[in-house]
């Protein structure tokens, strides 16, 4: 099999060469903008900030609950609440999917919105490990989960060439989130404790969650349910290298965002009140990270552009091992969120671009959900054990897990490239 690597004008041409049509109306017209479009992309921005917003502010909690609430509790058995919460974030979607296909997609953005409110306001109650787990990791796990699919499914029904890009001004939701409400909970929990703080969060989440409960709607009636599994799709490289990358990638990935505060106070002068911006800093970094490598993404394809992106923090991961200064890890923190943004805003892209046709699309999303889950599942409780035997040994594990990550895609890239190459031959 040939493996001759495309230019990237040719790589753009054959990864958009799905036709981006909606089975369930083969005639319909996708707009690609307007007023519609662009109002369903706020909404998915709202969900996203409301889900992947909300797991991406558990790391203000893991210090929190380590140094007060939890004291007497291990790294490990803390992570464990805000892994189980981002593990089902994905790992529900695998199920939801389907309803998604049945029509019910306004009941679950109402389920998913009454749970995330209500496991916040349990957490407000919380004064024991178990509570909080089964409140914030499971509740609001699950809601977060009922989120989350519709907020990338409803995007491919209103663009086609600039999907790459509103996907990610959507995903943009996660990260302001992650700015938004680490920010607000650290002032709050000084000022009116913690159970304040987290209601005061439960009620924002309610708000920002009227807005795509109002306007949130599909195109198109929804066509038959897609299968849970397509079977051809493992014996397929490029797809199964992809689900690997991003299992080690998921893994890796999110060890900074639950413990690079920890660090900060630890290893460096910062200053506690200061090192609880550095989520901020993180999420900030994801902002940018989620909108330029996008935009980039529809004119040379999205694997193209995650590769160097994902290698560039796997170097970060490392560099952090050297970090003892409170400008080193400012810089790191931005840096880290910028390029690992794009980890999380180009997979549906990229699934798109390796189905071979978008009649599988949906079954193929919803099939990558599970080797993202298990990766967010077992990485940062991972980290945790391991932080016992000092930072650099979880800061290696980080980059290690990064690297092969990166190692995957690449392989993914020629893969993909040695089947075109071939099907032209």
């Amino acid at each position: 099999m040939a493996s001759t690597e495309l230019n990237p004008s040719e790589s753009s041409t054959e990864e958009k060469s799905i036709p981006d049509v909606l089975p369930s109306n083969p005639t319909s017209e996708i707009p690609n903008g307007g007023v519609v479009a662009w109002v369903q992309c706020a909404g998915s921005f709202f969900l996203f900030f409301n889900c992947w917003g909300v797991v991406n502010t558990f790391g203000v909690y893991q210090t929190f609950y380590e140094r007060s609430l939890l004291p007497n509790e291990t790294s490990s058995n803390i992570s464990w609440i805000g892994s189980i919460q981002s593990f089902l974030l994905i790992f529900v979607g695998i199920f939801v999917g389907p309803l998604f296909d049945h029509g019910y997609f306004r009941s679950l953005i109402l389920i998913g919105s009454f749970g995330v409110v209500f496991g916040m306001m349990m957490t407000s109650l919380c004064t024991t490990y178990w509570q909080i787990l089964l409140s914030q990791g499971v509740i609001v796990g699950l809601g977060c989960g009922f989120l989350f699919v519709p907020s990338i499914a409803v995007i491919p029904y209103y663009f086609s060439t600039r999907k790459a890009l509103a996907q990610g001004l959507a995903a943009c939701g996660s990260s302001l989130g992650g700015i938004i409400y680490p920010i607000l909970f650290q002032n709050l929990q000084t000022r009116i404790g913690f159970p304040w703080a987290t209601r005061v969060m439960a009620f924002i989440i309610l708000a920002t969650l009227i807005m795509p409960i109002a306007c949130l709607k599909v195109r198109v009636k929804p066509g038959a349910a897609r299968k849970l599994i397509d079977s051809s799709a493992w014996r397929e490289a490029p797809f199964l290298l992809f689900s690997v990358a991003e299992f080690f990638g998921f893994m890796g990935l999110y060890i900074p965002f639950f413990y690079v505060q920890l660090y900060a106070i630890e290893k460096t002068d910062i200053g506690e009140h200061l090192a609880f911006y550095l989520l901020t800093l993180l999420n900030a970094g994801s902002l940018f990270g989620r909108i330029l490598p996008n935009f980039i993404a529809d004119k040379i394809g999205p694997i193209n552009v995650l590769i160097p992106c994902i290698l560039t923090a796997a170097v970060l991961a490392f560099a952090w091992i050297g970090i003892t200064t409170p400008g080193g890890i400012i810089v790191f923190c931005f840096l880290y969120g910028f390029f690992t943004g794009s980890f999380v805003s180009l997979p549906p892209t990229i699934v798109f671009t390796l189905s071979p046709s978008l009649s599988v699309y949906g079954t193929r999303n919803g099939m990558l959900f599970l080797p993202i889950s298990l990766g967010l599942l077992i990485g940062n409780p991972i980290a945790g054990a391991i932080l016992r035997s000092g930072w650099r040994n979880v800061e290696a594990f980080c980059g290690v897990a990064i690297v092969v990550s990166g190692g995957l895609l690449i392989a993914t890239r020629i893969a993909k490239t040695g089947l075109i190459v071939k099907a032209r031959a």
